[in-house]
């Protein structure tokens, strides 16, 4: 390839709106180009990165043994009703009416497209086991896209499903896809982690996140450093502290604490640590009559540590919580605690409300709550003697960095992430309510075992860019770079000599398969070497006179602080040795 016939379109200021590096460099390197919100065309700079993670991602696809199709990106509602998906997905679900009023849906994913074709297609045990998969475009309505490729609503996607016949052979296919996605991220030359994983939207019971360690990333990422635990945020457990309760060592009283609506004010105000006071986080849960009105409402009161946050994922998991809730309105708390939010606490209430304990609040003593009364805590309180015993204790918050490891070999660190995959077991979640069976080896029909597992193909390049940049721009692994080697000649409109030999080394990695670029723009140095320092291409070679006449060129990767010179006819050599694709 030579640049005069490509189109470059780099650009010195990033858009207003590029709020992460990865965003600002792409825009910048003219990779990506905004068309709406969330919405972009990938310029062909960006194209060729796309295509190559999409090749890569196939090679190991069809090697696991996983058999390609493609599927509608616009689907009919009827699936998705059967799934129960339509109703229940939310509005990140785009919905659309065609002429004649029919529901329509523009997938995010194809769970249902693919159980309907197993339904019909597989029909014996002796087709089993079977992964389809694609690389096609989804659609997810996101209320605020951000961050150009990382959240956008458009996107590539891989998608793949498994079928099996029972749990032990899902959980095999489930293994086969594990280790090949493991294989596909140590190809792109990226670090990352296999964290394990709550399910979310798309449901199930066995799940990983594949997550690109970078410093602003969205997600945070729980490991241990001594052992091979890893697990996001959502999912990682708070072990129960260990040994029984204190025993009471003060009696409860009831303390002003004016103004001071927080437990860290609180904290502050009675010179106490801020593990010793108890944060009130107050839930409601409604129940419906046949019309799909408000019948009933229930206000629950879950109990967190003053130093920890409730995560929401694990109070989902609660009995009574597993259908959904909401926070309780002003009205609520103010009618079951009988004032105003900052000063609530599960003593006195002026209604009956479920309480809910985190394992650490359950076996504290002595400790600091609201109590329900503005510009009042109470200080002292102890289980058992100034209020029942909760009725429900359970793992309710987020880990942080020191907790025991839930392996029990070590204590928990955390860092950030990019979440770029994910794999989950599904079991019977779609096939049951889409009646997806196969006649079994005794003649019965049997539900399909399920898997789906995700490679966000766009959304990669993104997290590869937010780890591998610095001041000038991108600096790609060989295995997904645009070009892997930029022949960069100086003077070439002007020298026989510059012009042939970058010429000869061009056609040589041509002829042997390196994906290279001969920039014949005429550029000036400076100019030429900043593009493709931003655009990230990661061996150049630079051809001068001056050079040829001491019989080097200069070679320098895109980490290199400075050029080597090599001889010029070892350059094509030299630079081979060092690619890594």
């Amino acid at each position: 390839m030579k640049a005069s016939e490509f189109l470059i379109s780099t650009q010195k200021e990033a858009p207003a709106d590029a709020e992460v590096v990865s965003h600002r460099l792409m825009t910048r390197a003219g990779m990506i180009k905004k068309l709406g919100a969330g919405i972009y065309t990938y310029m062909p700079m960006g194209l060729r990165v796309i295509r190559k993670v999409e090749a890569i991602v196939r090679e190991e696809m069809n090697r696991a043994g996983a058999v390609e199709l493609t599927m509608p990106v616009v689907q009919p509602a009827e699936l998705w009703q059967e799934a129960g998906r339509f109703q229940g997905y939310g509005p990140e679900l785009l919905r659309i009416k065609d002429r004649h009023e029919r529901d329509f849906v523009v997938q995010p994913t194809s769970e249902e497209c693919v159980t309907d074709i197993a339904r019909q297609e597989l029909r014996s045990y002796r087709q089993l086991p079977k992964n389809l998969y694609q690389v096609q475009t989804k659609f997810r309505d996101e209320r605020r896209p951000r961050f150009g490729l990382m959240r956008g609503r458009e996107f590539i996607m891989k998608d793949a499903y498994s079928f099996d016949r029972d749990a032990e052979a899902a959980q095999k296919s489930y293994r086969v896809m594990a280790d090949a996605y493991r294989r596909i991220f140590d190809r792109f030359g990226l670090s990352y982690r296999a964290v394990a994983a709550d399910s979310g939207a798309i449901g199930g019971e066995l799940s990983e996140e594949f997550q690109v360690i970078a410093a602003t990333g969205e997600d945070a990422i729980v490991y241990c450093p001594a052992s091979d635990y890893a697990a996001n945020m959502e999912k990682a457990e708070a072990l129960a502290p260990k040994g029984p309760r204190a025993a009471p060592a003060m009696p409860m009283r009831k303390v002003p604490t004016p103004g001071k609506a927080t437990c860290e004010d609180v904290a502050h105000l009675m010179s106490v640590p801020l593990a010793s006071t108890v944060k009130s986080i107050v839930l409601a849960t409604d129940s419906l009559n046949a019309r799909g009105e408000v019948a009933a409402s229930q206000v629950w009161l879950l109990l967190v540590r003053g130093d920890h946050e409730m995560n929401e994922i694990k109070a989902r998991k609660i009995a009574g919580l597993k259908d959904g809730f909401r926070f309780a309105t002003t009205q609520e708390i103010e009618a079951h605690f009988g004032t105003k939010p900052g000063y609530l606490g599960p003593i006195a209430t002026k209604l009956p409300v479920k309480v809910v304990a985190d394992r650490d609040v359950a076996v504290m003593a002595d400790w600091i709550c609201g109590a329900n009364e503005a510009d009042f805590h109470f200080a002292g309180v102890n289980w058992g003697r100034d209020l029942p015993e909760p009725e429900v204790v359970a793992d309710i918050r987020n880990v942080v960095a020191g907790d025991p490891s839930p392996d029990g070999k070590g204590t928990l660190a955390i860092e950030r992430g990019i979440e770029i995959g994910h794999v989950f077991y599904l079991g019977t979640k779609y096939s049951k309510p889409m009646d997806a069976t196969f006649l079994d080896e005794d003649g019965k029909p049997k539900f399909f075992e399920m898997g789906c597992y995700g490679i966000g193909i766009t959304r990669l390049p993104a997290a590869a860019i937010e780890q591998n940049n610095d001041e000038r721009g991108i600096i790609w692994p060989d295995a997904i770079a645009p070009f892997t080697t930029v022949i960069c000649p100086i003077g070439m409109d002007r020298s026989d000599a510059v012009r042939s030999t970058a010429e000869r080394l061009h056609e040589e990695f041509v002829r042997s398969g390196v994906d290279v670029i001969l920039d014949d723009r005429g550029e000036r140095p400076g100019a030429m070497f900043a593009d493709w320092e931003l655009i990230g291409v990661p061996h150049r070679v630079v051809i001068s006179d001056r050079g040829l006449k001491e019989g080097t060129v200069e070679y320098q990767h895109r980490r290199d602080a400075a050029a080597t010179k090599v001889p010029a006819g070892e350059a094509f050599g030299f630079v081979k040795g060092r690619l890594q694709v």
